[in-house]
């Protein structure tokens, strides 16, 4: 029998995240925007210094599910509980008051202005009153690079536009800033689509730190490969129902990766676009 020290890391104890009540649970989450049904009997569990991965094709209703984890949209069907909980969002706002914090692939930032800047955006602190009331703009600058150290970015110059920075790392400032304004639990809407492979290795690095902090983390991808890299738990989505589920542990990455691709499906096609007889030649140019 092994025993839990003292000294082990965040992301010692979440070997097992199980263990301990979810931060998040769906269970038989179902949503239809009219006689369009887009998710139906959808359940996951978001464990603290855990990541979840979702994954599906394009239509397979994974934008469907971050709308309704994030509190844009109201699920028609199932249980939503935080904290064992069941608890219904009105708002993105109210999602993160209550520590879920969404970072979509467009990022929501405004390229022309500095890192600090964004990293503050709709939360500036201010300084003096009345009149004279400013923003704090030592303050923004200084919390924004102790901020991203912390994360281990290495960002100097924060006054430089987001806009100049790679694709990666303004996908890094966005994780750390969720994680400094106080997230529990972070939705990452396929942070690794547009970027190559060593963009791609930067943000999954930042992803297993805010998983080693102790946050919950939903990592929504195509991507099997990245999925598995930083994943403890899958659940494939298929035109809006569910494919799978599955913990690390129990799936390779070539079993992951061929329930991603459509498996069996996959096998038909190959046999029935098979040759069923020899090609022929083009009859010879006399």
């Amino acid at each position: 029998m092994t025993h839990t020290t003292a000294h082990e890391t965040p992301r010692d104890a979440a070997v097992t995240p199980e263990a301990a009540e979810p931060l998040l649970s769906l269970v038989g989450v179902g949503k239809s925007y009219g006689n369009v049904a887009a998710l139906r009997n959808v359940s996951l569990d978001v464990h603290a210094g855990s990541v979840t991965c979702v994954l599906g094709d394009n239509g397979a209703g994974k934008s469907t599910l971050i709308k309704i984890i994030a509190g844009l949209h109201r699920h028609d069907d199932g249980r939503y509980l935080l904290d064992g909980e069941e608890t219904v969002l009105r708002s993105p706002r109210e999602a993160l008051d209550r520590g879920i914090a969404t970072v979509y692939q467009d990022l929501a930032v405004v390229p022309l202005m500095p890192v600090w800047r964004n990293f503050f955006l709709g939360s500036e602190p201010h300084t003096g009153r009345g009149p004279l009331r400013r923003l704090d703009v030592a303050t923004m600058r200084r919390t924004t690079r102790e901020a991203l150290a912390r994360m281990g970015i290495d960002l100097p110059d924060v006054d430089r536009p987001i806009g100049t920075l790679s694709g990666g790392q303004r996908q890094c400032v966005a994780i750390a800033r969720a994680v400094h304004f106080g997230a529990r639990i972070l939705v990452l809407d396929e942070p690794t689509a547009a970027l190559g492979v060593k963009q791609s290795g930067v943000v999954l690095k930042y992803v297993a730190a805010a998983r080693d902090q102790g946050l919950g983390v939903v990592l929504i991808t195509h991507n099997p490969h990245h999925a598995h890299l930083v994943g403890d738990r899958f659940v494939l989505l298929k035109r809006g129902t569910m494919a799978g589920s599955h913990r690390k542990g129990d799936i390779t990455l070539d079993a992951l990766t061929h329930e991603m691709a459509g498996g069996g499906e996959l096998e038909q096609l190959g046999h029935e676009l098979a040759r069923t007889t020899a090609p022929t030649r083009p009859p010879a140019v006399s």
